[in-house]
């Protein structure tokens, strides 16, 4: 087996651990055992690391085939979130955020290296372009798991259920936490389309014309979601909405077309 395949492995094994770590006790009264969790998470983490540099690198240049980059979106997330648990209280997104990482760290060792994308990694307009859209897109993934751990706090305090809350942080607290992080998303996913105009090429040719439409209209609604809290108060539920369908359209952006050619058309 080689090196990639058993890092790769024994980041799933980890990560497995840490979600049936953190589910067992999601619901008990005084909580999941925080430190167990996160300490087989950073293990995890570390080996996750070490299997995607094997495989993001190809020879000179960086390997940026689908399966990789959703490999390393799923690395930054997971490392983001697992910093954010050392001080706030997230149990509620961790099951999912460690199951996806390592189910997809098991798929790794399985998926054929087709339909690669290789970058050559002197060229730099196009590094920081991609680096921003790909830090923009792992933020607003948070984002949108934030916006669900406020809509769920918000329906179990309205229906009085406060049991199922003692765990998690205060509502305002989180709603707060959200809207920070979905301006910085929002943020870099501007500064990325800005760069890709200036510097590169090809941005609304007809290959590239359904992505960059795509993003933009993500972009809009992203920074309207804004607008709308900080100037109509908009919360809950449509911020909810607004945000999971962005990450939709972005989500579309960046793997709609990749999936298809790299998967479907071989």
């Amino acid at each position: 087996m080689e090196f990639s395949s058993i890092t790769a492995f024994t980041a799933f094994v980890c990560y497995s651990v840490a979600t049936i770590s953190i589910l067992s006790r999601l619901f008990h009264p005084k909580g999941p055992n925080i430190i167990i969790t996160l300490i087989f998470a950073s293990l995890a983490i570390i080996f996750h690391v070490l299997s995607s540099t094997q495989f993001l690198n190809s020879h000179n240049h960086l390997n940026f085939s689908l399966p990789n980059v959703v490999s390393l979106v799923s690395l930054i997330i997971t490392l983001v979130i697992s910093t954010v648990a050392l001080r706030f209280k997230v149990n509620l997104l961790l099951p999912g955020i460690y199951g996806f990482a390592g189910l997809w760290q098991l798929s790794m060792i399985f998926i054929s290296p087709v339909g690669n994308l290789e970058i050559v990694s002197d060229k730099v307009a196009m590094l920081s372009h991609i680096t921003l859209a790909l830090i923009a897109y792992c933020i607003l993934v948070i984002a949108s798991l934030y916006a669900f751990q406020v809509a769920y706090i918000n329906q179990k305090l309205k229906s009085k259920n406060f049991q199922a809350v003692h765990h998690l942080p205060p509502l305002m607290q989180v709603e707060q936490q959200l809207f920070v992080i979905l301006l910085m998303g929002s943020i870099c996913l501007l500064l990325s389309q800005i760069i890709g105009f200036i510097f590169l090429d090809g941005m609304i040719s007809k290959e590239n014309a359904h992505k960059t439409v795509l993003s933009l209209i993500a972009c809009v609604i992203y920074f309207a979601t804004l607008w709308g809290h900080f100037k109509l108060g908009w919360r809950g539920q449509r911020v909810l909405t607004l945000t999971l369908i962005a990450t939709f359209l972005l989500t579309l952006a960046y793997f709609g077309s990749r999936f298809v050619k790299e998967f479907l058309l071989l």
